[in-house]
């Protein structure tokens, strides 16, 4: 089989933009609960946006590119785009089934497993995405595996997002998920072997040494703004309660 050997700066980065993701969709989903109508829906788009598309999926991809091996590998990119939306959805859906009435833990099992089966199935689909001389074959052990920590990560991650309000038990479960989320990624690295194929083609799709990095910018700065908005609002709400 063919060798993934890790680049241990984007390893770095893809752990940090999980964790930024995190505590940014942790702050928005303070808003979840109280709001009604197309408020709610605000939030909750929000919300799912940070942790869907950069605590999980910009994880993702930059893990991806993290994974050199001694062959071309590019990444096909509608396929690549619909793993995002897979992501973003899903925990939308999660946190629309959490943070519907009163909480309770028969809404947050329903939410956390429905998102964990969505992030999931964006991992396997990014997988998928890889276009290079080989074949990919999965250990279904591991497979599994990296599933369950999905639902539970997820599962805990809405009691976190509907229970937490302290900056500093915010980032500490950011921290926690950020090992979280890619604890289930490297599971299913692990489980994936490499097989050459010399009749399947890499041609097209993006790739690029400097990808990753690229990535890791632009999320980190679009999550850092949408925070900093967040946290305005949020006083500026304060400011008017008192």
């Amino acid at each position: 089989a063919i060798q993934c050997v890790h680049d241990p700066l984007l390893v770095i980065l893809s752990y940090v933009v999980s964790v930024l993701g995190s505590f940014t969709a942790l702050q928005l989903a303070i808003a979840i609960p109280g709001s009604t109508g197309a408020a709610r829906w605000r939030a909750i788009t929000a919300a799912g946006i940070a942790m869907g598309g950069g605590a999980i999926w910009a994880m993702h991809f930059i893990a991806m590119l993290a994974c050199r091996m001694n062959v071309e590998v590019t990444y096909d990119l509608p396929v690549t785009l619909g793993s995002a939306v897979i992501a973003v959805v899903s925990c939308m859906a999660g946190l629309a089934i959490a943070g519907s009435g009163v909480f309770n833990w028969g809404k947050l099992i329903v939410g956390g497993v429905l998102r964990g089966l969505g992030v999931t199935g964006m991992h396997y689909a990014g997988m998928a995405a890889m276009v290079m001389p080989a074949d990919t074959v999965y250990n279904s052990s591991l497979l599994v595996a990296s599933g369950a920590i999905a639902v539970v990560a997820s599962i805990v991650a809405l009691w976190l997002a509907f229970n937490l309000r302290g900056w500093g038990q915010m980032l500490g479960s950011a921290l926690v998920m950020g090992v979280a989320v890619c604890g289930m990624h490297y599971t299913g690295m692990l489980a994936a072997s490499f097989i050459p194929d010399k009749s399947a083609a890499a041609a097209g799709g993006v790739s690029g040494g400097y990808l990753g990095v690229g990535i890791f910018v632009v999320t980190t700065a679009l999550l850092a703004a949408v925070l900093t908005i967040s946290l305005l609002r949020q006083r500026q709400r304060a400011m008017v309660r008192i």
